[in-house]
């Protein structure tokens, strides 16, 4: 019987009994790093930060710079590292529009990723070369709700399961299912995406079989962390879409939820412990990847130059002038659509002109405007569309789009910010219900009336009815014209350059109940706005050379 106790001693501190492996024997550590929303921004840009109610523009993001910090990283943490990218990655620039995404493929391979997943925006250039592009990644694409109309068949492995520092680490990917609404419907023409339902039956089957389950997502934050709130079994909730920087984690349950901002000029990093196959211990950093705290990497450095060279002449090709920064970091207006829609405004000979909320394109700082500048504002472009409605349709829209941005509800949310207008005036209360959120509409300084008529430009979007313009059904007397947005950009900044304060001036878009700058949706109006994501409060973040 002595024996036989000192045989099971010794079996149980070798881990061999008692339900205990060796894996289990101490804790294990690994880092998840993931980009999102990189909007096909290779190299070195301008960047806005804003902290503790200071604002500063400084350099900072590029491939080359991304891929350095990540080298210091896995030298830090060797083999212990999993590196993600949340989409919205083949557009975003001149280069990228004219190479439907592959200028981006040589550089993305050079990061060493280990797997991405779909943006909204990778559809732009039609399913064919979505699939094209992904298939030249030397990593997998994951997607658990993109479908082959056709077949019905997963266009992409639904989930990865990886071992990292002997860790089994699942990844579920998923994008957003209103693609097909979002952007022009000719875009996606060949897939169908399916919903958040398709999630949880996959959650079920994986987590037993698991240490750690992260879903990486390209919905937004404000629909992420409702997903969070909905699923069972997620550790981890890696968000893309929105371009939020979330200095601090959001915590739903035992579900973290983050999103490492865009373009490019943000890292984010997740230190995980785990033990007795459960997460132990979580640490979450926002890494600014600025040119003076982190170098670049000249090998990768070499691949973008390379893969740039032969758009380099007409991306440096100067259209204009501006003496202020002209940036599109806001919900409701920006300094950079004030300018697009006055021109659109112009180009139409119009008395309103609306331009889309989109998110993307750093600061143009004062100086030359490029065509690497419109680009970036523009990433793509359509021909202009002109027409007429009535003041009780402008209501309608308005109310429709304030709720896309405001929703109280989350599943609510649709597309990006509020559409940017020129010759008209919006004041409404975002806290307010649907339907009763837009409080005055002036043209030209006049209220509207319902049954009056207005003028307006916008651009046409690939797939819309005809009589359509700017999300509008319905509109009289539409026509397109035989010039696009960016010649309408370009004839304006011949006249109007340089773009000077004056042209810039705040007030065509007021929330009421919202402060005058209010740079995120999920943290509107909240007490989080004064220390987080809204004004980027930051903790101290590691860097190096």
């Amino acid at each position: 019987m002595d024996t036989v106790l000192k045989l099971l001693t010794c079996l149980a501190g070798a881990g061999l009994v008692f339900g205990i492996s060796p894996a289990q024997e101490s804790p294990k550590r690994i880092t998840l790093a993931y980009i999102a929303d990189l909007h096909a921004q290779l190299e070195p840009h301008p960047e806005l930060f804003w902290h503790g109610g200071k604002e500063e523009i400084a350099v900072a993001g590029g491939v080359a710079r991304i891929a350095r910090t990540m080298e210091l990283l896995r030298k830090e943490r060797p083999g212990s590292v999993l590196f993600m990218d949340a989409g919205d990655t083949f557009q975003g620039s001149a280069p990228a529009n004219w190479s439907k995404g592959a200028v981006m493929v040589p550089a993305m391979n050079a990061l060493g990723l280990d797997l991405s997943i779909p943006g909204n925006w990778e559809v732009v250039y039609g399913a064919a070369a979505l699939r094209k592009n992904t298939a030249a990644l030397d990593y997998p694409t994951i997607a658990a709700n993109i479908l082959d109309a056709d077949t019905g068949k997963p266009v992409f492995p639904r989930y990865v399961v990886r071992t990292v520092n002997g860790v089994r680490v699942a990844i579920i990917g998923f994008t957003d299912p209103d693609v097909p609404r979002r952007q022009p419907p000719s875009y996606s023409k060949g897939l169908r995406f399916e919903g958040e339902d398709v999630l949880q039956p996959l959650i079920d089957r994986l987590r037993p079989k698991v240490d750690v389950l992260v879903l990486l997502t390209h919905i937004g934050l404000p629909k992420s962390v409702l997903m969070a709130e909905r699923l069972k079994g997620v550790d981890v909730l890696l968000s893309g879409d929105t371009h939020e920087r979330t200095y601090e984690p959001i915590v739903r349950g035992n579900t973290w939820i983050v999103e490492p901002g865009s373009f490019g000029s943000f890292l984010g990093r997740l230190d995980l412990t785990v033990a007795h196959g459960r997460v132990t211990e979580r640490k979450w950093q926002l890494i600014e990847l600025r040119a003076d705290r982190f170098a670049e990497d000249p090998h990768v450095r070499q691949i973008v130059e390379a893969g740039l060279a032969p758009y380099r002449e007409r991306i440096d090709k100067v259209i204009g002038q501006t003496e202020v920064p002209l940036m599109r970091y806001e919900v409701a207006e920006t300094s950079l659509d004030m300018v697009l829609a006055d021109a659109l405004r112009e180009a139409g000979g119009t008395q309103i002109a609306l331009s889309n909320g989109f998110r993307f394109s750093g600061p143009i700082v004062p100086g030359p405007i490029r065509e690497f500048d419109l680009w970036n504002a523009y990433p793509i472009v359509g021909k202009v569309k002109v027409g007429k409605v009535t003041g009780k349709q402008l209501r309608e829209f308005w109310e429709r789009e304030t709720e896309h941005v405001y929703a109280s509800d989350p599943s609510q949310l649709f597309g990006g910010w509020l559409p940017r207008p020129a010759g008209m005036t919006v004041k409404f209360v975002a806290h307010a219900p649907l339907g009763r959120r837009v409080k005055e509409i002036r043209v030209d300084g006049e209220l509207i009336r319902d049954d009056g008529v207005y003028s307006v430009t916008s651009c046409d979007r690939e797939g819309d009815p005809p009589d359509t313009i700017c999300r509008i059904p319905h509109a009289q007397d539409v026509h397109v014209l035989d010039f696009d947005a960016h010649e309408a950009v370009r004839r304006f900044l011949v006249k109007h350059s340089p773009a000077t304060t004056a042209e810039v001036a705040r007030d065509r878009v007021v929330a009421e109940d919202l402060p005058a700058k209010v740079r995120s949706q999920y943290f509107l109006g909240s007490d989080q706005v004064a220390t987080s994501a809204a004004t980027g409060s930051a903790p101290a973040i590691r860097a190096g050379q």
